[in-house]
């Protein structure tokens, strides 16, 4: 199911934001970049704060190693990466 709003935006800010993004990409802007950016005070500001700790912070794993899990993970789940 696909919400409106998400896909409109809220306002000229998010409209130009996505429009770039999509520009940047080559078509539309990725689903997870609208979701981020609708609301984020609800989910996109907490979300962006996690994968910044989890691809970013201390581990094991170089980030160069983490982003090729998450390319990898992406594929094989058929996503857009």
């Amino acid at each position: 199911m696909r919400l409106k709003m998400i896909d409109r935006g809220l306002g000229i800010r998010q409209r130009i934001l996505m429009s770039t993004i999509g520009a940047l990409v080559g078509g539309r802007a990725p689903d997870i970049a609208r979701v981020l950016h609708y609301r984020g005070e609800l989910f996109g500001d907490v979300m962006r704060a996690w994968t910044h700790r989890v691809m970013r912070g201390n581990s094991l794993w170089s980030v160069a190693e983490r982003e090729l899990f998450a390319a990898f993970t992406a594929s094989r789940n058929h996503c857009v990466f």
